[in-house]
């Protein structure tokens, strides 16, 4: 059935509008066909609404915000990868391989243990190796990725699989980690590297990975975010946003950006610029994810000098002209490009390449995600940039106080204080978007308000919090959940409360803006709106 949009009223409310042309005593919204038609006095839209038989619902004085878009994030791999074992927290190789063994005594015959959110810290006395935990799970594949996603871990049997017997090339910087006999440890850096592991894996049926995408998005709804952008977008997933709308069942408003590999040719490039037009009444593509790096913790992101290791000179491309070449491409067929950069000295290359592009009146520019880490020259460069920075203050949750942290380790304590500069990137005059790279890191918006206000574990008055100066207020919060992502993508009809603009909103128990960030992890979410339906109601 055709996916419409829905009809309601909301009464009784406080308004956070991102715009000063609502009338500030406004405290009701009526949406007709997904859309904003009137927002004013309670009496007034009340009595519209009763007139044209829609529902009236009283919020009692909850605050509604225009609906919460998550800028980065991976709903569609999140439903594959997070089918298997949580393994964040797990502190020790002893802990990974109880929870190992416990999944591989439930498990049937044939099944592959599927592991996910697996630390560095626990192996920094040994490595990433497969064989320290083979016998969890005897004779039995074993396939885990890193928290990060840059980092799959491997069994044996796994490996076998797969076919992963030795190092081999790649056209970009992943890796098979290897012994000096040639053995693999286990160990995949990269996405290129460890899918060839998790193709080897039994795969979902169709239904099941439509409906498992259906229900993540339902899922992100209960956090009361309406929309995001999918970064590690493919032709499948378009064929499933496809599939859902056409079913009545898409629940979330996406922006899906087309994962390019370093080793996709020309005639891939013009195989996705010929469908950059697909588009549903919910979803859009047209836009595009590269890499220029990898991460910290690996030693894989691209920095200004070495980190503690060593490590850090190498970008993701074997040929930075010819990612220029891509972007350019790209840029000229007027799609939106977000390139990741962790280290420092690859936001540079990447402001770089940017500035080399020639303007493209009535679009919007591109975006640089995480930006990590940034040095002085980093943040002047972003200066007058026009780009977005999407960034995620939420990942200083795997930080600790004492510099022990893998991240703050490989980095170097010295340089810890330049990450996460969200402040001085804001005051350079940069539209800052945020997001949480879920399944990287938790999807709830509450939680990354929260570290992008306090820089500490919420919930923890006492904790010690990370460079202060860079905390953000709630209001700049707020609108890096949603006035800004919309303006980075060209849309005036969302992130704002108006009459026109989609019925997308996120209903609060208490004001996000005032509440502390003490208080936002257990802000309750009333009502969950996209295009006019209500789809969660808590």
């Amino acid at each position: 059935m055709a996916q419409l949009g829905g009809d309601l009223a909301l009464v009784g409310a406080q308004l956070r509008t991102n715009t000063t042309a609502t009338a500030g005593d406004a405290t009701a919204i009526l949406i007709r066909g997904g859309r904003i038609s009137a927002i004013g006095d309670d009496a007034a839209v009340r009595a519209e609404a009763e007139a044209a038989g829609i529902e009236v619902r009283d919020l009692a004085g909850a605050t509604i915000t225009p609906g919460f878009f998550d800028s980065h994030t991976h709903p569609h791999w999140a439903a594959e990868v997070t089918a298997g074992i949580n393994l964040g927290g797990l502190e020790t190789v002893a802990e990974i391989r109880a929870a190992i063994a416990a999944e591989h005594a439930r498990l049937p015959e044939g099944a592959w243990v599927r592991g996910w959110n697996l630390e560095y810290e626990p192996f920094e006395e040994t490595g990433l190796r497969g064989e320290l935990l083979e016998d969890a799970a005897p004779g039995r594949p074993v396939a885990l990725i890193c928290y990060d996603l840059h980092t799959g871990l491997g069994t044996a049997p796994a490996l076998a699989a797969a076919g992963i017997a030795g190092a081999r090339e790649f056209d970009d910087a992943s890796e098979i980690v290897v012994d000096a006999d040639g053995t693999p440890t286990g160990e995949l850096r990269e996405p290129t590297a460890y899918q060839l592991l998790f193709d080897a894996a039994p795969s979902p049926t169709h239904d099941q990975e439509r409906d498992g995408l259906r229900d993540m998005f339902r899922t992100l709804a209960a956090v009361g975010l309406t929309g995001g952008a999918i970064m590690d977008g493919k032709d499948r997933t378009v064929e499933l946003l496809t599939e859902l709308e056409a079913r009545g069942e898409l629940d979330h408003r996406v922006t899906m950006h087309h994962w390019h590999a370093v080793g996709d040719t020309d005639a891939d490039v013009a195989r996705v610029i010929a469908g950059k037009d697909r588009a549903g009444r919910l979803w859009q593509t047209g836009a595009i994810k590269l890499f220029s790096d990898g991460v910290i913790d690996t030693g894989t992101a691209w920095l200004h000098t070495v980190d503690a290791c060593g490590d850090g000179r190498a970008p993701f491309w074997p040929s930075w002209d010819r990612y220029g070449e891509v972007v350019r491409a790209y840029h000229d067929a007027g799609m939106l490009i977000a390139t990741h950069a962790v280290g420092d000295y690859a936001v540079s290359r990447v402001l770089d390449v940017y500035a080399t592009l020639p303007e493209r009146a009535g679009l919007p520019f591109h975006s640089i995600e995480h930006l990590e880490v940034l040095s002085d020259a980093d943040v002047a460069q972003l200066r007058g940039s026009g780009v977005t920075a999407s960034m995620q203050p939420l990942h200083m949750q795997w930080r600790a106080p004492d510099h022990s942290d893998n991240w703050t380790v490989r980095l170097g304590p010295e340089r810890d204080a330049t990450g996460y500069r969200v402040r001085d990137v804001l005051d350079a005059g940069v539209e800052l978007t945020l997001g949480s790279d879920w399944p990287v890191a938790q999807y709830d918006p509450r939680l990354g308000m929260a570290w992008a206000r306090g820089r500490h574990t919420p919930g923890d008055p006492g904790a010690h919090v990370f460079e202060p100066s860079q905390q953000l207020t709630g209001e700049e919060a707020v609108l890096a959940y949603t006035l800004w992502p919309a303006r980075a993508r060209g849309h005036h009809d969302r992130g704002v409360l108006t009459v026109g603009a989609v019925g997308d909103l996120t209903v609060w128990g208490a004001d996000p803006v005032t509440a502390t960030p003490d208080e936002l992890p257990e802000l309750p979410v009333r009502l969950t709106v996209v295009d006019g339906r209500v789809i969660h109601e808590g």
